[in-house]
């Protein structure tokens, strides 16, 4: 089987056990999802869902944000890890939209890498969860899941893992197919423990088992 038909084969499994996975990470507006894949570096989902709440009730909108001392951002997010850091990412970033943007998360994906804290990952998930864009989120679970799946052999940098996929995957599928990964890799093919290919959706197709 060829890389794309296994691809494709993999992509209609998914489908049918993953049929409403999405971001995982709460929010309805582009810029908080900005935000909260910043936080989310280093940290679990479920606790940026969390600290972000106390943030949003402190700088509702992106004016007030950019406006706040970093040192108020970064008492907030602590609890996400790497608080200095995130904070002073998350004040340039949201001045940067406020002062060039007017406010608004721009929808070109080179504009959104050179926003402060925004790589490739982040730019790929605004593009598709915010604008419907075609996207391929490389995050540490789609690399450990497709080089076992047999999509990319061995390919552990993000940005190679995401070129490797752009040619097999159909755009219109990239952005959903990632967060089933993220799914399937949180409750299945886990990373801390060995996988659990008995409940598997794709064991008979995955090149660790073939």
């Amino acid at each position: 089987m060829t890389k794309e038909k296994l691809a494709l084969a993999i992509i209609e499994r998914m489908k049918k056990e993953y049929p409403d996975a999405g971001c995982t990470l709460d929010y309805n507006q582009a810029w908080k999802l900005l935000v909260s894949v910043r936080l989310a570096a280093q940290c679990t989902d479920a606790r940026v869902n969390v600290v972000v709440q106390d943030l949003y009730a402190r700088f509702p909108d992106v004016a007030s944000l950019a406006e706040a001392p970093v040192e108020e951002i970064e008492a907030i997010v602590k609890p996400c890890g790497l608080g200095r850091s995130k904070a002073r990412d998350i004040s340039g970033c949201m001045k940067i939209i406020q002062e060039e943007y007017e406010g608004k998360v721009p929808d070109d994906f080179d504009a959104l890498l050179k926003l402060p804290g925004v790589g490739r990952k982040s730019a790929n998930l605004i593009m598709g969860d915010v604008f419907g864009k075609p996207a391929i989120v490389t995050d540490t679970h789609c690399i450990r899941l497709v080089n076992r799946m047999g999509l990319v052999d061995g390919v552990k940098d993000p940005k190679k893992v995401e070129m490797a996929l752009w040619k097999l995957i159909p755009p219109e599928e990239g952005s959903d197919f990632c967060h089933r990964l993220v799914y399937h890799g949180r409750d299945v093919c886990t990373a801390r423990t060995s996988p659990h290919c008995d409940k598997c959706c794709v064991s008979d197709l995955c090149g660790k088992n073939i």
